[in-house]
């Protein structure tokens, strides 16, 4: 359990960590254009704030609104997207001083002496919160090309000790799938663990990388309609996309622009900023498929039965143990501005051997986002259930999460939606998604068997997930 002193601890490297994220940007900046995958970050800033106070210090503190007009600002169940351009927003000053003074009063509650472990909750929920806010406005920056934030060094160009290649076998048998109570602070989406069966396969001992999915493009993988399914060809054509949104020819060889820089695409690098549908198409392309999220939980948490046959019947923490994520492990919390040789950080390896399935990129899986057997909503009622049925389920964390986000779940964190935007849309490549496949011909569960996804949007999302391949013997 985490102790209000380290709660408040965290708080304010919250705080720090928003400061930084918005630091440089003029009031044009700061608001943005209206975009459906982006918040203005004056008002997301505001409603980070506000939702330490409302649950925290109104709902559970009894305190009085610190303004008469919060509610009609900044809450999120009640404000359409759209219209959050058009409110009266407080100046960045005025709002900067109401996060502040919000934290000092929520640390000023953490620090009183008693026992609430309501309280704690509720600051854990709100921390927690924030973080999902700050990577939001790390790839805002990203998707508005504005300059790198000053929150970490771009990674060296070390080559790694080894370069795993190939896939990882993984024994079928009883998992359970999930948070159990005893893993500490969960969200409602990650509750609760159920037993479920899967099948022996093979999945990718690492995520896609740039030079791979390269190779996909140069063989005109974004003019052959063969590879797309039918909604992600109509996607693909309305975006006009001949190749990843952040990326452009340049001679015979592909440059990225990170940020508000272009530079040379580091060949061994996580490929990111692609959506579900770019990663079904590269997979068909490759003959593989994408994991379902049992198969990619299976291949992260859990490990072999002793003798080598079948699954154990207890899972890993994180991939690697029990021990926290630190950098020698995981590309996490922002430090290398950008994902990392997908051979990098061996000592994160899970028990079947795959590397950097914490941080470094989101990795899709081709499971339809939906509730657990038993699902309740938290008391933030919104924060799952309008995505259920929409989203496909994204696993793993990306260089910009937070590294205690990890900590706070069960395990490989599942997807966790921010309330600024549906970052898991099929046609959504925002934060840092990437991929892993599964080779073909992979079982599917009735519980993983993919959905509709919804109507293709007009716009080009910017996000970052990417993920890896599986293959089923």
């Amino acid at each position: 359990m985490t102790t209000a002193t380290t709660l408040s601890a965290r708080i304010q490297d919250a705080h720090t960590r928003t400061l930084a994220l918005i630091a440089g940007l003029d009031e044009v900046q700061l608001m943005g254009p209206r975009l459906p995958i982006v918040n203005p970050l004056r008002w997301e800033i505001g409603h980070a704030a506000y939702f330490y106070e409302f649950w925290v210090l109104r709902h559970h503190g009894g305190e009085a609104p610190l303004r008469p007009d919060l509610d009609q600002l900044y809450d999120s169940m009640t404000i359409a997207h759209d219209t959050r351009w058009d409110l009266p927003l407080p100046s960045l000053a005025d709002t900067l001083a109401y996060l502040r003074t919000v934290h000092e009063r929520v640390c000023a509650r953490l620090a009183d002496g008693t026992d609430d472990p309501r309280r704690d909750y509720l600051a854990q929920y709100a921390l927690d919160h924030e973080d999902m806010h700050t990577e939001a406005f790390t790839y805002t920056r990203q998707t508005l090309a504005y300059p790198a934030p000053a929150i970490g060094t771009a990674a060296p160009g070390v080559a790694p000790a080894d370069r795993p290649s190939g896939d990882a076998a993984i024994p079928g048998g009883a998992f359970l799938l999930g948070a159990a109570p005893a893993d500490g602070f969960c969200f409602d989406n990650e509750q609760w663990a159920h037993p479920v069966e899967v099948s022996p396969f093979r999945i990718a001992r690492t995520a896609v990388s740039n030079a791979e999915y390269a190779a996909f493009v140069d063989h005109g993988g974004y003019r052959r309609p063969a590879l797309w399914d039918p909604e992600g060809w109509q996607w693909r054509t309305a975006a006009a996309l001949e190749q990843p949104v952040y990326w452009r020819r340049a001679g015979s060889g592909w440059e990225q622009r990170r940020f508000d820089q272009w530079e040379a695409l580091p060949p061994f690098a996580a490929a990111i900023h692609v959506s579900w549908y770019e990663a079904r198409a590269y997979c068909r392309w490759a003959g593989r498929r994408l994991p379902t999220e049992l198969e990619w939980e299976v291949a992260a948490a859990g490990a072999p039965a002793q003798g080598g046959r079948g699954l154990a019947r207890s899972k890993r923490r994180y991939p690697w143990g029990d021990a926290a994520p630190d950098p020698t492990r995981a590309n996490l919390d922002g430090a290398a501005l950008g994902t990392r040789d997908v051979a990098a950080l061996s000592a994160g390896d899970s028990a079947f051997g795959c590397r950097q399935l914490i941080g470094n990129c989101w990795e899709w899986t081709d499971t339809l986002f939906g509730p657990y057997p038993g699902f309740s909503p938290d008391m933030y009622q919104d924060y799952s259930q309008p995505l259920f049925g929409n989203t496909r389920v994204l696993r793993g964390g990306c260089w910009a999460t937070r590294g205690r986000l990890i900590l706070a779940s069960a395990g490989p964190a599942r997807f966790r939606p921010s309330s600024s935007t549906t970052l898991a849309d099929p046609g959504s490549s925002t934060p840092s998604p990437g991929r892993r496949s599964i080779t073909r011909p992979a079982p599917r569960s009735p519980s993983s068997r993919p959905g509709p996804p919804r109507s293709p949007p007009a716009w080009v999302p910017a996000a970052c997930w990417w993920s890896r391949a599986a293959a089923v013997s």
